[in-house]
């Protein structure tokens, strides 16, 4: 029986949604569209508006969600999200015959196997061992990390709230920058450095700190903008950056690098690290410009730097990296409920 079902990437900033058929592949949707979160209420008030304008009925939906999932429920104290998602709740509204949630870093390590090569820009090649574990690391809005273990005969995808893990630093640029966040927050984790939210911190750090002056025209910029990130990037990207610009994201490039290089150590991801999330595809310039210190913190560890370059480092390329990880989940979870109803 053809089943039509809805994935959406559900993010603080925006949501992509998207309708498949179970007799289509991934590369071909019915409806798709882009909801600003903020706009909506409720949660079920944006799918309701996104089914109503593409008169697509539905059977089951999987909602990947910036935020951990604990019980069925994604809260708005836990996430970045302006609402909290409870599993059940949402599958009688929406009246599904299923309905799951994962996390949204969750659904983009799930896609990673099912990527093309043209949906990855490589960063360093290195050497990567066949089934061996991969690892991904998701600036976004804020960061996500998790990593992809070889079963039999695929991968298990194993999620983790390691960018909550805390922040520290040997170098004394960084560690001024923790004992700031730290001055400020009362903690300082890598999220609060290492994500979207974390540029313009590391902005006001450095400037506060008198490493280098602030541009008036900038100023006038961040005075107005709600977004701060947007700003810093396009001044990143422009033909002459400034030098608080330039420093900024080398103190940025330097903190992904160490971050991704940790978290390759904790889990051996011998097969490769996946830069993933909003952040590494918008500041791909300066990711190439500043390789040399990325690959610095990436692979410096000290007795194992031999085995940190010989791990491979992508980012991800593919725009809809969470709606695909979204769509093979439902087609695992389909496969697995068919299995146990045979048994």
């Amino acid at each position: 029986m053809v089943k039509r079902f809805l994935v959406a990437d559900v993010g603080a900033t925006k949501t992509d949604l998207a309708v498949y058929s179970s007799d289509l592949g991934p590369s071909e949707t019915l409806a798709s569209a882009t909801k600003t979160t903020a706009q909506y209420a409720t949660f079920d008030s944006l799918i309701a508006a996104f089914l109503q304008s593409t008169g697509q009925d539905i059977d089951s939906a999987v909602f990947a969600v910036a935020g951990p999932v604990i019980d069925g429920c994604v809260t708005k104290t836990s996430s970045h999200l302006p609402w909290t998602l409870d599993r059940l709740q949402l599958q009688q509204v929406l009246k599904l015959d299923s309905l799951h949630l994962i996390n949204d870093v969750e659904a983009t390590a799930t896609a990673i196997p099912h990527l093309a090569p043209n949906h990855l820009h490589t960063l360093h090649a290195g050497t990567p061992e066949k089934q061996g574990t991969l690892a991904v690391i998701a600036p976004g809005t804020g960061l996500g990390e998790a990593f992809l273990l070889w079963e039999r005969e695929g991968y298990r995808t194993c999620i983790s709230e390691g960018g909550h893990a805390g922040f520290s630093s040997s170098r004394p640029i960084e560690a001024e920058l923790a004992h700031y966040v730290q001055e400020i927050e009362g903690y300082a984790s890598a999220e609060s450095v290492c994500s979207g939210m974390g540029l313009p911190t590391i902005y006001k750090c450095l400037k506060e700190g008198g490493h280098a002056e602030e541009p008036a025209r900038l100023r006038e910029q961040l005075a107005t903008a709600e977004d701060h990130t947007t700003v810093l990037v396009q001044a990143a990207l422009s033909p002459a950056p400034c030098e608080l610009i330039d420093l900024t994201f080398t103190v940025f490039t330097s903190i992904l690098g160490s971050q991704a290089g940790n978290l390759a150590l904790t889990v051996v991801a011998t097969g490769g690290v996946f830069l993933a999330g909003g952040i590494p595809p918008r500041i791909f310039p300066m990711l190439n410009r500043e390789l040399s210190t990325f690959r610095r913190t990436f692979c410096n560890r000290g007795v194992m730097t031999e085995v940190m370059e010989r791990i491979p480092v992508h980012v991800v390329t593919y725009p809809h990296v969470g709606l695909l990880g979204a769509y093979w989940t439902y087609q695992a979870r389909t496969s697995q409920m068919f299995l146990q109803g045979k048994k």
